[in-house]
């Protein structure tokens, strides 16, 4: 199999996997609600605005948009990346960043239009609503579930690790904790590639 296609491959699943589980605890929890797995591992229904982990620094509209022009920016990458024959390793790595940031605008983009709200009362959101979904385009929440609540202290506040995200927030971390163990030679001549072609264009 051609790099190519297990990029694809490799994005397309991570994608699945992020918006199947989003949309099933979007549809079976109603928010904060939560389910025990481990006492280690808690599927934890939350929604949010912002970034990554549930950070809010910058406006809705701006933060979608920047994401949409991130992962065009990235999809290119990887075609330099596979034109140049650079470690399929690394090429896999940034395909799964592209893969995460994606997962996320899904969110973004559409969840406001086909769902209803999810609150703390006891609804559960449906799909599809009658009456319009809980927002317009765009302006869709993030759904995260995954918490990790491994140290706690003695009145059971959790010490670590305390936020919640998803399967496409992971994937990012994943992606860039591999980049910095293994292919920071890569990510660097990568870079040092792009001034070069920046310099001799200012000549």
């Amino acid at each position: 199999m051609s790099i190519t296609k297990k990029s694809v491959l490799l994005i397309f699943l991570v994608l699945f996997v992020d918006q199947a589980s989003k949309i099933y605890v979007k549809l079976n929890f109603e928010l904060g609600e939560h389910v025990d797995v481990f006492s280690w591992f808690k599927i934890y229904f939350i929604e949010n605005n912002g970034m990554a982990f549930g950070m809010e620094l910058i406006g809705k509209l701006f933060l979608t948009l920047f994401r949409i022009i991130a992962v065009t920016a990235l999809a290119y990458y990887i075609h330099i990346l596979i034109k140049k024959e650079v470690k399929n390793g690394y090429i896999l790595t940034i395909s799964l960043v592209l893969a995460g940031a994606a997962g996320n605008i899904i969110d973004s983009l559409f969840y406001g239009i086909i769902f209803s709200t999810s609150d703390y009362m006891g609804h559960v959101a449906s799909i599809f609503p009658p009456g319009g979904g809980y927002s317009s385009l765009f302006y869709g929440k993030v759904v995260d579930m995954l918490y990790f609540p491994i140290i706690k202290n003695g009145v059971g506040e959790t010490l670590f690790f305390s936020p919640i995200f998803n399967v496409a927030d992971a994937a990012i971390s994943v992606a860039v904790g591999l980049i910095l163990i293994f292919y920071r030679k890569e990510l660097n001549e990568s870079l040092e590639s792009k001034k070069e072609i920046k310099d001799e264009s200012a000549e």
